[in-house]
C-alpha cells in the first residue's frame, strides 16, 4: 500500500531533513585526505543523536553503522571503516535521520584532492541527472518518467544506470512502495499524486551497469571496479513543481 502524507506529516519529514542536511554538512566538514572512514560516522551519529533524533540506518536489517560509506568502485552499502581516504579517492556518503516518527535519507559523492577528469565529470552528470529526475516528480506525471529522465540523461555520456538498486518511498518507515527506479518508459507506472514523498537516488557507474554484492551481504560494487556515484533527496511530489524537502546547502558551505 502508498501513504501518501498529510502536509503534517510534511513538515515533520521536513524536521528530520533539516537535522539530516546538517548531519551531512558536519562530515563534508571532516571529508580530506587521511580522515578515517569510521571517524566520519563517528561524527555523523554524535550530530543526529546531540539533536533528538536517531540514524535511520543503524539497526536497519542488522546494519551496524549510521552512514553508509561506499568510495571509489563502491556502489552502495559500504562499511565504515579504519580505510583511510586518499588522493583520487571520491566516497559517496549516504545518511538517514528518524525524527518525531519520520525518516528522511539523503547522499552525496565527494572527491578526495585531486580526482581524474572523467571521474569529476561522473559526479557532475550524476548529480545532474538527480535534479532532472526531481523535475519529473510532479503530479499527473509517471514513474517512468522520473526513471527515463535520469536514464536517458547518463546513458548519453556513456555511462550505466544501475538496475537492482533503486529508490523508495519513505515515512515512518525507512523503505515505504512505491520504489522509484532510475531507469525508465515516459509515460509508463504509477501515476504520481500529491503527498507521495520519496528517495530519488541515481547510482551511476562509470562503466558497466553491472554489479556484484561482497561478502559481508551489504556492500555492492561495480561489477568492472570502476568508480560509481551516488546523489539523492528525498522530494514530495507537487502539482506544479517538486519539494525539495532534503539540502545540500550544508555541505556546499563545508567544501567552500
Amino acid at each position: 500500500m502508498i501513504v501518501y502524507k498529510t502536509e503534517e506529516e510534511i513538515e515533520l519529514i521536513r524536521a528530520s531533513a533539516k537535522v539530516l542536511a546538517q548531519a551531512h554538512g558536519e562530515v563534508a566538514s571532516l571529508i580530506k585526505e587521511g580522515v578515517t572512514t569510521r571517524e566520519l560516522d563517528k561524527r555523523a551519529e554524535e550530530f543526529i543523536r546531540d539533536n533528538g533524533g536517531q540514524p535511520s540506518f543503524k539497526g536497519y536489517n542488522d546494519f551496524p553503522f549510521s552512514l553508509c560509506i561506499s568510495p571509489n568502485s563502491v556502489v552502495v552499502h559500504g562499511f565504515p571503516s579504519d580505510y583511510t581516504l586518499k588522493g583520487g579517492d571520491i566516497v559517496s556518503i549516504d545518511c538517514g535521520v528518524f525524527l518525531n516518527g519520520y525518516h528522511s535519507d539523503s547522499a552525496y559523492t565527494y572527491p578526495i584532492g585531486e580526482v581524474e577528469p572523467e571521474v569529476i565529470d561522473l559526479l557532475a552528470h550524476t548529480k545532474q541527472s538527480l535534479y532532472l529526475g526531481i523535475e519529473q516528480a510532479v503530479a499527473g506525471n509517471r514513474m517512468g518518467d522520473v526513471g527515463y529522465a535520469i536514464q536517458s540523461f547518463v546513458e548519453k555520456q556513456g555511462y550505466g544506470v544501475v538496475r537492482e538498486l533503486v529508490g523508495h518511498g519513505l515515512g515512518k518507515k525507512l523503505h515505504e512502495r512505491p520504489e522509484v527506479p532510475n531507469y525508465g518508459k515516459r509515460g509508463s507506472g504509477l501515476k504520481l499524486q500529491t503527498g507521495l514523498v520519496i528517495a530519488i537516488e541515481p547510482m551511476v557507474n562509470l562503466g558497466v551497469k553491472h554489479i556484484v554484492q561482497e561478502k559481508d551481504g551489504w556492500t555492492i560494487r561495480t561489477k568492472d571496479k570502476k568508480p560509481s556515484a551516488h546523489f539523492e533527496h528525498t522530494v514530495v511530489v507537487r502539482k506544479d513543481k517538486a519539494e525539495i524537502l532534503t539540502s545540500f546547502e550544508y555541505i556546499e558551505k563545508a567544501l567552500q
